[in-house]
């Protein structure tokens, strides 16, 4: 049946469904980017707290920015803000209809209503996934991108913004002038020290709006930093109709995710919070060392597996998982190269917590694609390992492995793989990347060169050099012999 508030009812007990009068909740946070991870974390949060009869005045109201994002205006819309959440692995299933999206706005239908709807003191949180590359800013030195075409027409137009600052700048501008407290922002994207680079994105557009706003914005608002975690694929239409035939759903737009999930969180919002520690969330004062753990443990793995493993012919995370020569560099590099560069936390078991990952990569029934963790590379390398290699050679330390993992994304950013085909390289900087590493065979370092990416590690021949005998190796005997050598090497 159709997914809406009438078919709720009506759905079989193995469906687990809001317990709680979705028509007295009022909405406390307005998210910015609702994708599949924000549907299957912190609006599962604050549907579990929900269900225990807690933070009905924190509902959400979603906002979409991205032309793509009209699809998910529509699903919501027809199923008055539901979806399933189903959970996999090792072919079980858990399957949930969450509840805790009360609405959505399409921004470029109305920017005005979205500036309105955060400029309302009953939002005391603006949250935000724009990913990874979202924040507009230099990778390398983090500066904010004040020539972005969007960004340059929001200034002019403050009325109807386009990007994600110029609706929170906008609605920051209004509340002072009505003498509204300003909400929280708070990012939950994959960025070392997300609320931290928030703080920077936002308060450096407003300067360019008007530098008094700017400095009211780092004077009176807060940007709680966060960490969070849970594997959560790209939904397939295999996974639309096993929601259909196996649980009577009909659902358009279903989110699939792992089991486990996690999430740190810094305390600091000055117009309250809902009760997350409630929910099992982990309320911080310092996030930094559980981000750096998670960033450069988790996500610097996922990069090392997904370049070799589509090298090597795979497709999926837990295939590439599977074979003993990537999970041999998997284990090696977080446990030599990583694991040195982060703190004992209270209570977390960095061993368990590593083979921990080992077992949720090998979880085939997530399907997670390799092609997925390829995506966007030139955002997550430079956050997640080029720290780890700048605090090994800091520190004289070996950076072989994370090298090697630097290799393959340059010999997969070729966009030909080893038989001679060619494919796409998801990538905003792919126009300057691609070009760039089809010519490394006859200037090997040629990839590294971009500063913008790597800053001056071409010039430390510690690192240039592991680099280069794994590249070369790829270019001349392949991703699997390759792959093979490294295992050797690694003991």
């Amino acid at each position: 049946m159709r997914l809406d508030v009438s078919s709720l009812g009506r759905l079989g007990d193995e469906v687990a469904v809001p317990a709680y009068d979705r028509s007295r909740s009022t909405v406390g946070i307005v998210h910015i980017g609702v994708g599949g991870f924000h549907r299957s974390h912190q609006a599962m949060y604050l549907d579990r707290l929900m269900n225990d009869g807690l933070a009905h005045d924190w509902a959400v109201c979603g906002v979409g920015l991205m032309p793509g994002d009209a699809r998910m205006r529509d699903v919501l819309r027809d199923q008055s803000g539901l979806y399933t959440l189903m959970l996999k692995s090792a072919g079980e299933r858990c399957v949930r209809v969450i509840g805790s999206v009360a609405e959505y706005l399409f921004a470029p239908d109305d920017p005005g209503a979205v500036v309105e709807r955060m400029t309302d003191p009953g939002v005391r949180i603006v949250s935000m996934t724009l990913t990874e590359g979202g924040y507009n800013v230099h990778p390398a030195t983090g500066e904010f991108d004040a020539d972005n075409p969007d960004v340059r027409d929001d200034v002019a137009n403050p009325g109807a913004p386009r990007t994600a600052f110029g609706l929170v700048v906008e609605a920051l501008r209004r509340r002072r002038e009505r003498a509204v407290p300003p909400f929280a922002v708070m990012s939950c994207d994959n960025v070392q020290s997300n609320g931290d680079v928030a703080a920077n994105a936002v308060s450096s557009f407003a300067d360019l709006v008007d530098p008094g706003l700017g400095g009211w914005i780092r004077a009176h608002v807060a940007f709680p930093n966060s960490m969070v975690d849970r594997i959560t694929p790209v939904t397939t239409d295999a996974d639309r109709e096993e929601v259909r035939t196996r649980f009577g759903i009909d659902d358009g737009w279903p989110v699939v995710a792992e089991p486990f999930t996690q999430w740190a969180l810094e305390d600091r919002f000055p117009l309250g919070r809902p009760p997350f520690e409630r929910a099992g969330v982990q309320l911080v004062d310092d996030v930094e060392p559980y981000e750096l753990m998670k960033l450069r443990l988790l996500n610097a793995t996922h990069q090392g597996m997904c370049y070799f493993g589509t090298l090597a012919g795979y497709r999926y995370a837990h295939e590439a998982t599977a074979d003993p020569a990537i999970e041999r560099l998997l284990r090696t590099y977080m446990d030599t190269e990583a694991t040195p560069t982060l703190q004992q936390l209270p209570g977390v078991d960095l061993d368990a917590y590593k083979g921990t990952l080992i077992e949720r990569y090998l979880n085939r029934d997530i399907a997670d694609t390799l092609a997925r963790l390829c995506a966007e590379s030139s955002d997550r390398i430079p956050t997640w390992l080029v720290p780890v290699i700048r605090e090994r050679l800091a520190a004289g330390g070996e950076v072989w492995r994370s090298a090697a993992v630097v290799a393959s994304w340059a010999r997969y950013a070729e966009g030909v793989d080893e038989a001679g085909r060619e494919y796409e390289v998801v990538d905003q900087l792919a126009d300057r990347l691609v070009p760039l590493a089809r010519t490394q065979r006859e200037n090997p370092t040629a990839f590294i060169e971009d500063e913008r990416l790597f800053g001056d590690l071409a010039q430390d021949d510690r690192f240039v050099r592991p680099y280069v005998e794994t590249l070369t190796m790829l270019h001349q005997r392949g991703a699997r012999a390759t792959l093979d050598q490294l295992a050797a090497r690694s003991g």
